[in-house]
């Protein structure tokens, strides 16, 4: 794996591991900008796989609202690749294994999701699109992370 394969890999872990912390509410309510505000580029929008899309600071709001909703919350990310290599920018791919969501039907489910990002670290974030994995990948996965 390349060093910017291990950046970018290393960016999309760190990111989620801030957002269980975030919502099983083992992080202060101050670190909303600093660990996940300031990574987002004042465009950025996200299209969740239900079709919902967001702008950045509706994204932050209902964050900071959801702040210690579920202590019970893990993410397992795998599969990350750099899809694209531009000359600004990065398009990357990863799955998204969720444990104990609140938000969507199942409390189990699992999504591919495509990022835009700078090139240039820190990483921005500039859109992300969020799609189901299929049924037949998720059952054979107990969940067990």
């Amino acid at each position: 794996m390349t060093n910017l394969a291990n950046d970018v890999r290393a960016e999309i872990e760190e990111l989620h591991r801030f957002f269980v912390r975030w919502f099983n509410g083992t992080i202060e309510k101050k670190a909303l900008e600093a660990n996940f505000g300031a990574r987002l580029h004042r465009d950025m929008h996200i299209t969740f796989p239900d079709g919902n899309t967001l702008d950045r600071d509706t994204l932050l709001s209902g964050f900071a609202q959801a702040h210690a909703s579920n202590s019970a919350f893990r993410i397992d990310i795998r599969d990350v690749k750099i899809a694209h290599e531009g000359m600004d920018t990065l398009l990357v791919s990863y799955e998204e294994w969720q444990r104990g969501a609140k938000s969507s039907e199942k409390s189990d489910t699992a999504r591919i999701s495509t990022a835009l990002l700078s090139r240039q670290q820190p990483f921005v974030w500039f859109n992300i699109h969020e799609t189901w994995l299929p049924d037949t990948i998720t059952s054979a996965d107990p969940f067990g992370f």
